[in-house]
């Protein structure tokens, strides 16, 4: 039983000639012979041409719509040559698959016989936070392509040379030509033999095996600028796979990833930490050192200093990527310690001096005297 066009291509039975072009270029791509060699590709691609030339055409489409496949089948092939808007068979299939062109004399795809430059490489390095503040040499292990120095990257045993491929005569293609109810088109596509390169090694290289390159696995020393963060890429150029026929290799990418510190917390190029200090130090004010990330810093607590107050600690921050000059700040959480437990002689003494502050404010006790300077416990 003929399968329904439109459930072929894909689309609506109200869809518009945009939409049913698009269909058909999606379909074709996925499923061309040349493109797709699982079982039944041909088959299903026949049927894709099929479709979009009964529905691109608007007289034929209309006979489809009211007849089903019975009122296309007789006039088959009729005005094809009169669809010019359509931009022709071949535009579609050069915009899907270069290389294919109308048999009348159109384009093909030549040879890249020339220097094919080598693979990009990815390394994932993780840092601690004060490497990726400050930056600085970092040493890394990789493992790529590296050109062969038996053969030169030939791949040919030393005193042998490759030679001309039989199949494609030396040019790297090898030409099918597709019949279809449009017309017959040429399709270029990369030799089976040689693989593109035009040339077969008849005595390949020990060193390598004829493939020109081997994976070497070597050590670098990098380095790390200040100021760098999560997913941060580094270029090192030329540390890629080795390229083919003598192009260029390719470049190593590292991407950064920064491990976390118990103590600081990055925001930006901000700094972030907490301080405890004694309730004393916060009623009396006190000067002591608070940790950064350049060490000690002497830091001057105010007297009355209440519970989450943030202290600015400037320029002590990260340094801005590319300009290590200018730095962030470091933001300082004071968190106040009071204790669940006191001696009788710290008791006494705070009973009394909450005593006296309860007489000039009205608020007597302990709990009072303490609420009076924190605004939380």
């Amino acid at each position: 039983m003929a399968r329904d066009y439109y459930e072929t291509l894909g689309v609506s039975r109200d869809a518009d000639k945009e939409e049913i072009k698009h269909a058909y270029r999606r379909q074709a791509r996925k499923y061309h012979p040349d493109v797709n060699k699982e079982p039944g590709a041909e088959e299903r691609f026949k049927e894709i041409n099929r479709a979009y030339e009964v529905l691109s055409e608007p007289e034929t489409r209309a006979r489809y719509d009211r007849f089903g496949e019975a009122g296309v089948n007789a006039g088959a092939g009729v005005g094809f040559q009169d669809m010019g808007d359509m931009g022709g068979f071949a535009d579609i299939f050069e915009s899907i698959f270069s290389g294919f062109a109308g048999s009348a004399g159109g384009t093909t795809q030549r040879r890249r016989s020339g220097p094919v430059r080598g693979d990009d490489l990815r390394l994932d390095l993780k840092l601690d936070f004060r490497e990726a503040v400050f930056g600085g040499e970092k040493e890394i292990r990789i493992s790529h392509l590296e050109t062969c120095e038996i053969c030169s990257g030939s791949g040919a045993k030393p005193g042998t040379r490759p030679r001309a491929c039989s199949t494609c005569t030396g040019t790297g293609q090898v030409r099918r030509v597709t019949r279809t109810p449009f017309g017959s088109f040429t399709q270029v596509s990369t030799c089976p033999t040689c693989n593109g390169t035009g040339m077969v090694i008849e005595d390949k290289c020990d060193a390598c095996d004829g493939k020109g390159a081997k994976q070497v696995t070597k050590k670098l020393k990098i380095s790390i600028p200040p100021g760098v963060d999560n997913g941060t890429r580094l270029r090192i150029s030329s540390e890629g796979d080795a390229g083919q026929r003598s192009g260029p290799p390719g470049d190593l990418y590292v991407y950064l990833f920064i491990n976390e510190d118990e103590e600081f917390h990055r925001d930006g190029i901000n700094i972030h930490s907490e301080l405890k200090i004694s309730y004393l130090q916060a009623i009396l004010g006190c000067r002591l050192e608070a940790n950064t990330v350049d060490g000690p810093q002497e830091l001057l607590i105010p007297p009355g200093t209440q519970p989450n107050t943030v202290m600015t600690l400037e320029n002590r921050g990260v340094p801005r990527l590319g300009n290590p000059v200018s730095r962030g700040d470091h933001m300082i959480t004071v968190l106040i310690d009071i204790p669940n437990k006191l001696t009788t002689e710290e008791r006494e003494l705070l009973e009394k001096l909450a005593k006296i502050k309860g007489d000039r404010t009205g608020k007597g006790g302990l709990e009072g005297f303490l609420g009076n300077f924190f605004h939380q416990r």
